[in-house]
């Protein structure tokens, strides 16, 4: 099992591409850990921007009855992609790993089943 410093890391290291990573509390809309980024990514920012997306789109699936759970939220960017995945389990309710990745490097599949196994083996 991982802790956030580890997960961080393992994000940076292992997924191509990777600009920053954050491990976020979606109900406060703090970042608890962040790693990467720089002064065109201000994680602090971009956590609390992502958690009014994870927001409004569990109230429009609560609004249209859904019944589902959100695995993943995707935005496009002209040069990036921005990847926000959802923590399920034991105490991870409430949080989401936010990846921001250079479109031009990435492997998006890729990048989606590396982010699930960082979330599985994630103890927070």
């Amino acid at each position: 099992m991982a802790n956030t410093e580890t997960a961080l890391k393992d994000a940076m290291t292992s997924i191509e591409g990777v600009i920053g990573v954050a491990l976020v509390d979606y109900t406060s809309g703090m970042a608890l850990g962040t790693l990467g980024g720089g002064k065109d990514l201000d994680l602090s920012v971009a956590a609390a921007g992502n958690t009014d997306v994870v927001r409004a789109k569990a109230r429009t699936m609560e609004l249209l009855g859904l019944k589902d759970e959100i695995e993943d939220i995707l935005i496009t960017l002209s040069g990036q992609y921005h990847l926000i995945r959802l923590l399920r389990g034991r105490g991870k309710n409430g949080l989401f790993l936010y990846l921001a990745l250079d479109r031009g490097r990435a492997n998006l599949a890729m990048a989606r089943h590396q982010l699930r196994s960082i979330e599985n083996d994630l103890e927070v």
